[in-house]
């Protein structure tokens, strides 16, 4: 998958203007849309992080191919903005302070072996029963985990089957491509 940074930018543009518009509609007029390439209208999964003062406040996102790109991520972002249940909704004074980081998912692939995963290459997708989790592949690198610890932890706290759940789970590996905004939204 090809990402410009002219796709980036759009992404970018699209994701803090929905959160703009939803969180404080009458403080930034809405402009006129970027124009939309072939590679943001490609269906596929997309997952939005938000950072306040370098502190993360919201992460939601979708493996859904059913939408295109651009949509699953001015959905998410506002998702992350205004659900993520971990924390409080962003509010109006914080938008200043507000840095967006997006990852655009590869479709997931069914693993036989723990060894078939790659930290800082792949994300997790753990599923059990109706259970089922996952991490991004930069979180087991921020937290300097070992695959084990990265399937632990997803198995634990994303999952809720408990630390060695994966053993008994399906597991998924997939891509993200990452890329954060350089400067907060205003």
């Amino acid at each position: 998958m090809k990402i410009t940074g002219s796709d980036k930018s759009i992404l970018l543009e699209l994701a803090g203007r929905a959160i703009t518009e939803e969180i404080a509609p009458h403080t930034n007029p809405s402009s006129e849309r970027p124009d939309l390439t072939e590679a943001v209208q490609r269906r596929c999964g997309a997952f939005v992080s938000l950072y306040v003062d370098q502190k993360l406040r919201g992460c939601i996102g979708t493996f859904s191919e059913e939408e295109p790109l651009y949509k699953n991520v001015e959905t998410m972002a506002v998702s992350a903005a205004r659900d993520d249940s971990r924390f409080t909704p962003i509010q109006p004074l914080e938008l200043s302070q507000l840095q967006l980081e997006i990852s655009i998912l590869t479709p997931r692939q069914l693993i036989s072996d723990p060894s078939q995963i790659i930290v800082g290459l792949h994300g997790i997708y753990i599923k059990l029963g109706s259970n089922r989790g996952t991490l991004l592949p930069q979180v087991a690198v921020k937290e300097k985990w070992t695959v084990i610890e990265f399937l632990g932890n997803c198995s634990r706290y994303k999952a809720g089957i408990g630390w060695d759940g994966w053993k008994a789970a399906e597991i998924y590996t997939y891509e993200a491509i990452v890329f954060k905004s350089d400067t907060p939204l205003t």
